[in-house]
C-alpha cells in the first residue's frame, strides 16, 4: 500500500489518443410526439464535457497530475469548445487540427436521469501527415513525461500506435494502453494493456472461468512483450497478469452501477498515476478498481479526486474508532465519517468539572447531528484563560469523564487559547457553542460557513456552572 496522502503535484502524464466532446442535452418528457410514437424532450439545458481521451486527460487533471493532451480535432465551434474546457481544468492541449473531419461529437439526449438516445458524429481519417504530426507531438513532449497513456477509440489518432509506444520505449517511459480493435498486435512492447472482458475475449476467444482468463491472458502478455495486462471484468472485478509474479484478482469495488460512462478512462488515469508513484501495479489496480467503483455510481462522464479516492482508501482499510483521539487521529476519522454521509458537530470547552448542564448542552448538540466531537483546553490553556489555579482536573482526568458521555463520539484536545486551528483542521459541518453568543463573534465561525457549514447557538441548562460548584465547594 503507498502512502495515504496523494500528492502528484510534480507528476507529469502524457495522454495520447482520441479526443471527443462528450454533450448532454437535459429536458423534461411529458407527452408522444403527433408525428411518431417517440416521446418529445423539451429541452432545458446543454451541458458540454471532454470525452475518449480527453476524458482521460481530465481525470488525471482532477487528481493533481500535470497533464499534456495530444489529440485530432476539426476547425470547428466544438473543437474550441473541447479545448477551453479543458484549459480551464488545467490540460494542456497539443491538438492536431484538420479541415477536413469534424471534432467527433456524441449528442446524448437525457430525461428524468435516464439517456433516451445517443447521437454520434464522427468520421475516420488516419492519413500520413496526421499520423506525423502526432508522431512529432508526443516525440517532443515525452523527455519531461513521467508516463504515457494512449487512449484508443479507433477513431484514427492512434492508426500508427506501434510507432508511438516505440518512441516510448526509446523515451524510457512507461506506456498504458487502452486498447481497441481485434489485433493487439499493434500494442506490441507497451508496458501495460487494459483491455475490458469484451475485447480480451475478441482476441483470445471466450473464457469459461478465471482460471482460462489467466492462462490465455498469460500467453497474449508473453507474444506481444507486456510487463501487464489487465483484463476488467465489470460485475466480475478484475485480473492483473503481471511478469514474474503470481495472478492477481479483485473484486469489483461498485456498489451500485448507475452509468458505466467513462469507467474505463477513470480506471487508466488512476491506474497510471498511482503507477509514477508507486511503481507497483499491484497498489495501481488496487486504487484504480476503487475510483472505478465510486464513477459508475455518477451519472454521465465522471471523474474523482485526489482527497475523495484517498479517502475512499482510507475507509477500505480501516476501521471506524471512537474515544480520545489526537487531532490527526481524529481529522482521518472525520474524513471517513464525512465520506459515509455522516455529519459532524464540533464543541469546545475546559469541562473542568462535568456538570448535569454540560451533559444536556451535549444531547442538544449531538441531535444536530450524527457524531459529535469535543475539543477541550489542555491544561496550559485552561490557566492562562482562568488563572493559576485551574484546571481543578487535568487534561486525561477531563477528557476521560466527557468519553462516557453516550452523546459525545470523540474527545480531543488544543493547546492554543481559541479553538480557531482545530476547527480549520477537522473543518466540521456544524459548529455548537453555548451561551450568549452572536453567531459572528464565535471562533471559527467564518471558517465553517465558508465552507458550507452551519453554526449554532444552544443555551446551557440554567442553576449549573463550573465556578459556582468551585466556589460551593471552597466554602
Amino acid at each position: 500500500m503507498i502512502s495515504s496522502h496523494l500528492n502528484f503535484k510534480n507528476k507529469h502524464i502524457l495522454v495520447v489518443g482520441d479526443v471527443m466532446l462528450d454533450r448532454y442535452w437535459h429536458g423534461g418528457t411529458s407527452r408522444i410526439s403527433p408525428e411518431a410514437p417517440v416521446q418529445v424532450v423539451k429541452v432545458s439545458s446543454v451541458e458540454d464535457r471532454p470525452g475518449g481521451a480527453a476524458n482521460v486527460a481530465l481525470g488525471l487533471a482532477k487528481l493533481g497530475v500535470r497533464v499534456s493532451l495530444v489529440g485530432v480535432v476539426g476547425q470547428d465551434e466544438n473543437a474550441t469548445a473541447l479545448e477551453n474546457a479543458l484549459t480551464q481544468s488545467g490540460v494542456e492541449c497539443h491538438f492536431v487540427t484538420t479541415d477536413s473531419l469534424p471534432t467527433i461529437t456524441k449528442l446524448r439526449v437525457i430525461s428524468r436521469h435516464q439517456q433516451l438516445i445517443r447521437l454520434d458524429f464522427e468520421e475516420r481519417e488516419d492519413t500520413l501527415s496526421q499520423n506525423q504530426a502526432v508522431a512529432d507531438k508526443v516525440a517532443a513532449l515525452l523527455p519531461d513525461a513521467n508516463a504515457v497513456i494512449y487512449s484508443d477509440y479507433a477513431k484514427g489518432c492512434l492508426a500508427d500506435v506501434s510507432t508511438l509506444i516505440g518512441l516510448s520505449n526509446e523515451a524510457s517511459v512507461p506506456s498504458f494502453v487502452d486498447p481497441k480493435g481485434d489485433d493487439f498486435s499493434i500494442y506490441q512492447g507497451a508496458t501495460l494493456v487494459k483491455p475490458n472482458m469484451v475485447e480480451f475475449e475478441a482476441i483470445v476467444g471466450k473464457c469459461a472461468d478465471l482460471k482460462e482468463i489467466e492462462q490465455k491472458g498469460l500467453e497474449l502478455r508473453e507474444r506481444f512483450g507486456w510487463q501487464s495486462l489487465l483484463v476488467t471484468r465489470g460485475e466480475d472485478g478484475l485480473v492483473l497478469l503481471e511478469e514474474g509474479k503470481n495472478s492477481f484478482s479483485l473484486a469489483t469495488a461498485a456498489k451500485e452501477v448507475f452509468d458505466v460512462t467513462g469507467a474505463g478512462d477513470t480506471v487508466v488515469a488512476v491506474l497510471t498515476a498511482i503507477y509514477t508513484t508507486s511503481k507497483r501495479f499491484s497498489d495501481a489496480v488496487d486504487y484504480a478498481n476503487q475510483a472505478a467503483g465510486y464513477v459508475v455510481g455518477k451519472l454521465g462522464t465522471a471523474s474523482i479526486d485526489a482527497d475523495t479516492l484517498e479517502a475512499i482508501m482510507f475507509a477500505r482499510s480501516h476501521s471506524t474508532n471512537f474515544g480520545v483521539l489526537s487531532p490527526e487521529s481524529l481529522q482521518e476519522q472525520i474524513k471517513l465519517a464525512q465520506l459515509n454521509g455522516e455529519k459532524i458537530v464540533f464543541t469546545n470547552g475546559c469541562f473542568d468539572i462535568l456538570h448535569p448542564g454540560h451533559v444536556a448542552y451535549m444531547k442538544q448538540a449531538k441531535a444536530l447531528g450524527d457524531r459529535l466531537v469535543v475539543a477541550v483546553n489542555t491544561d496550559a490553556s485552561v490557566k492562562r484563560l482562568k488563572g493559576e489555579k485551574r484546571p481543578v482536573n487535568d487534561l486525561t482526568h477531563r477528557m476521560a469523564v466527557l468519553e462516557g458521555v453516550g452523546s459525545i463520539d470523540w474527545v480531543t484536545w488544543f493547546d492554543e487559547d481559541t479553538p480557531l486551528e482545530i476547527i480549520q483542521t477537522l473543518t466540521p459541518d456544524v459548529l455548537v457553542k453555548g451561551g450568549d453568543y452572536t453567531i459572528e463573534s464565535i471562533v471559527g465561525a467564518e471558517h465553517v460557513l465558508e465552507h458550507g457549514g452551519e453554526v449554532k447557538v444552544l443555551s446551557f441548562v440554567d442553576g449549573y456552572s463550573t465556578t459556582s460548584i468551585i466556589e460551593k465547594a471552597n466554602n
